[in-house]
C-alpha cells in the first residue's frame, strides 16, 4: 500500500473549501520523492468538504504501480458505472515534489497510457525539489522551494488546479552496443531500460563496423542528452552522493562539490601527461541529423574543440541558465535555424569547449558553439583509444564502455505523442 504523508494546513480562511466549485469531483494526487526528505501533501476536491490527502512516496511505490494499479482502480470502478470515479479519472492531476529526474520519471510512466489507449492522460505540476531543477524553470515552478514549505506547498496546490496546460516535447533514446558482455557491467538510471538483444538497421550512415550481435537499451527524456565532459562530471557527482550522501546534503553543497568536479576532471586544465586532442570528441564520434519534414540523413561535422555535445529541448540547463541563447532574426536565417521551442518537434545541438568557454556560457556572456536543429539525431561512436564514453540525460549520468572494435549508436527520435505540464506561472 502506499506510503501517504498527512499535513494540516489551517483551513481558518476557507480557501480550500473555495475552490471546490472549480470542479465537484477535481484531484489532485502528489508524488513525493522520499530522498529530498520534505513531506508535503496533496488534497482531493470531492464531494466532501474536507480535504483529503493523496500523496506517496515514489521510493515506495513506484509511479509505474501508480499507472497500473492505482488509476486502473479508478477505471475499473468508472466502468461499473461510478460517476465520481470517473470525473475524478477524468480530472486528475499529478504534483511531482521531486528534482528534473523524479519529474522526468513520472512523465514517462503516464506517458505509457498513451500506448495503452487509457486516456485521459493527467497533466503534471511540480515543487522543486533538485539541484538543477530545469523543467521546473522552464514552466514557471521556479528553481528551489522557500523554506516556509508549508506555505508554499498550499499556493502550489492553487496553481496546480488553476493553471494552464502546456505540451512538451518528449524524446525517445536508444543506445545499441556491441554484445561483448560489458553490458553487464552498466549501471544504469531508472529511466532506462534493458531491451536485451536486438537488431540494429544501418541505413548507409554508419561509418565504423558492426558487429553482429547487439545489446540495446532505451528511455525517454525531456530536457537534454549529453555526452562528454559535463556528463564525466556529473557521473563523478553521482558517485561521490550515493557514498557520501551527507556530503551532498543541498543544492548549495551540490554546486560546490560539482565545482570541485569540473577542476578535477580536467576541464580546465588539461593534465600535462595528455593530448589535449584525445579530449575532443570529434575523434571518437559521427554526428548525423535528420531535418524537420526530412527522411533522409545528413553528417554534421564536429568541431574538434568540442569536449561536451548536448541536445537540448529547453530554455533553461545546469540550473537555468540558456547556452543556446536568444539569437537575433538574422542569424537564424543566416543559419537557418528557426527560433526555439519546447514543443517545436527539434532539439537544439551544441558544443561546449573548454571548462573555461563553458564558465562564460553557463553565465551567458556567450553562447554556446551552435552545431544544428534536428529533428532526430543518430550519433556513431568509436572507441579506438576510448574504454568508456559519459552519457546523461536529464541529469542522470552513466558511464557507457565502448569496444576498440565496433560501433555503438545513439539513436534519437520525438515520441509521438506530447507530455503535459501545469503551467506554475503567476495568473
Amino acid at each position: 500500500m502506499p506510503y501517504f504523508h498527512k499535513l494540516d494546513f489551517p483551513t481558518h480562511d476557507g480557501s480550500l473549501d473555495s475552490l471546490g466549485w472549480l470542479n465537484s469531483s477535481s484531484g489532485i494526487l502528489a508524488c513525493q520523492n522520499g530522498s529530498n526528505s520534505r513531506k508535503l501533501a496533496a488534497f482531493s476536491l470531492g464531494r466532501h468538504s474536507t480535504p483529503i490527502p493523496w500523496v506517496f512516496d515514489i521510493t515506495v511505490v513506484k509511479p509505474s504501480a501508480f499507472v497500473e494499479y492505482g488509476l486502473g482502480c479508478l477505471e475499473q470502478l468508472a466502468d461499473s458505472g461510478d460517476h465520481s470515479a470517473r470525473s475524478v479519472r477524468n480530472n486528475l492531476r499529478v504534483m511531482v515534489a521531486g528534482g528534473d529526474g523524479t519529474v522526468g520519471w513520472v512523465l514517462g510512466c503516464l506517458g505509457e497510457l498513451y500506448v495503452q489507449n487509457r486516456g485521459p492522460v493527467p497533466p503534471v505540476a511540480v515543487i522543486p525539489l533538485g539541484t538543477g531543477n530545469d523543467l521546473s524553470r522552464s514552466f514557471g515552478w521556479g528553481g528551489s522551494f522557500p523554506f516556509s514549505w508549508k506555505a508554499a506547498a498550499k499556493r502550489s496546490l492553487y496553481k496546480a488546479i488553476l493553471g494552464t496546460v502546456s505540451c512538451l516535447d518528449s524524446w525517445h533514446i536508444v543506445v545499441s552496443m556491441p554484445e561483448e558482455g560489458e553490458e553487464q557491467e552498466l549501471d544504469l538510471p531508472h529511466s532506462l531500460r534493458h531491451l536485451g538483444e536486438c537488431t540494429f538497421y544501418d541505413d548507409g550512415t554508419a561509418e565504423g563496423e558492426l558487429a553482429e550481435t547487439v545489446c540495446c537499451f532505451d528511455g525517454v527524456f525531456y530536457n537534454y542528452f549529453s555526452i562528454g565532459m559535463d556528463a564525466q562530471v556529473a557521473y563523478g557527482f553521482h558517485q561521490l552522493r550515493d557514498e557520501k550522501p551527507f556530503l551532498a546534503s543541498g543544492p548549495l553543497s551540490n554546486k560546490l562539490i560539482y565545482a570541485g568536479y569540473t577542476c578535477k576532471q580536467g576541464w580546465f586544465f588539461t593534465q600535462c601527461i595528455s593530448d589535449p586532442e584525445l579530449r575532443g570528441l570529434t575523434n571518437i564520434i559521427r554526428l548525423s541529423i535528420k531535418k524537420m519534414d526530412s527522411s533522409e540523413w545528413e553528417h554534421i561535422p564536429v568541431p574538434s574543440s568540442v569536449r561536451a555535445i548536448v541536445a537540448l529541448n529547453l530554455h533553461n540547463y545546469a540550473s537555468g541558465r540558456n547556452p543556446w541563447g536568444n539569437l537575433k532574426p538574422e542569424y537564424l536565417e543566416k543559419k537557418g535555424f528557426v527560433e526555439a521551442q519546447s514543443d517545436d518537434g527539434l532539439l537544439e545541438i551544441f558544443g561546449l569547449k573548454q571548462g573555461w568557454h563553458a564558465s562564460l556560457v553557463m553565465v551567458e556572456l556567450i553562447s554556446a558553439k551552435h552545431i544544428a536543429q534536428a529533428a532526430a539525431i543518430r550519433l556513431e561512436i568509436k572507441g579506438g583509444q576510448w574504454r568508456d564514453a559519459y552519457m546523461q540525460m536529464d541529469g542522470e549520468p552513466w558511464k557507457q564502455p565502448l569496444s576498440t572494435e565496433y560501433s555503438t549508436f545513439v539513436d534519437i527520435k520525438r515520441v509521438p505523442y506530447p507530455s503535459m505540464i501545469i503551467s506554475g506561472a503567476d495568473r
